[in-house]
C-alpha cells in the first residue's frame, strides 16, 4: 500500500506564493487604476477650462527675395486676445524671417493674412505656435 500523501493544514505556514502575487498585483492594478483616474480627471478639467488661441498654416507664398506673404486660420474664444508667431527658413535652414501677429480681433474663427519681410530668399514658412495674451 502506498502512503497517502496528505494536504498541509490551511493557513498554519502562512499564505501560499500565489495568493501572495494575486494581493500583489491587485494593489498594483489599484494604484495604477488611481493614477489612470487622477489623469483622465485633469485632462477633463483642463479641456474644459483652457482658454487658448490655436491656429493653423493654410498658406505661405514667396513673393520676392524680401517678402512672404501667408494666411493662417485663428481659433479662439470671441474674448481672447493672442499672439501667433511665424519664422521662415532660408535654403540654409537658417531663420530669415520672424513675425508675432497681435490677434485681438472679437471673432471666434478667422483667417489672417501676413507679410513677413526677410533677411534672405525664403524657403518654408512656418507656424510656430499661438498663445493668449492678457488684454490691457
Amino acid at each position: 500500500m502506498a502512503a497517502q500523501r496528505e494536504a498541509l493544514p490551511e493557513g498554519r505556514y502562512g499564505r501560499s506564493a500565489d495568493e501572495r502575487a494575486n494581493r500583489k498585483l491587485k494593489i498594483v492594478g489599484g494604484a495604477l487604476f488611481a493614477v489612470l483616474l487622477a489623469f483622465v480627471a485633469w485632462a477633463g478639467v483642463h479641456y474644459v477650462t483652457k482658454s487658448d488661441v490655436s491656429g493653423q498654416l493654410i498658406r505661405s507664398k514667396k513673393v520676392s527675395d524680401t517678402s512672404v506673404q501667408a494666411v493662417i486660420e485663428v481659433r479662439k474664444e470671441k474674448n481672447d486676445s493672442g499672439v501667433c508667431t511665424l519664422r521662415s527658413l532660408g535654403e540654409d535652414g537658417s531663420e530669415v524671417a520672424r513675425k508675432d501677429v497681435s490677434l485681438d480681433r472679437r471673432e471666434t474663427h478667422f483667417t489672417e493674412f501676413v507679410t513677413l519681410r526677410t533677411t534672405a530668399p525664403a524657403r518654408i514658412t512656418e507656424l510656430e505656435g499661438c498663445r493668449t495674451t492678457d488684454r490691457g
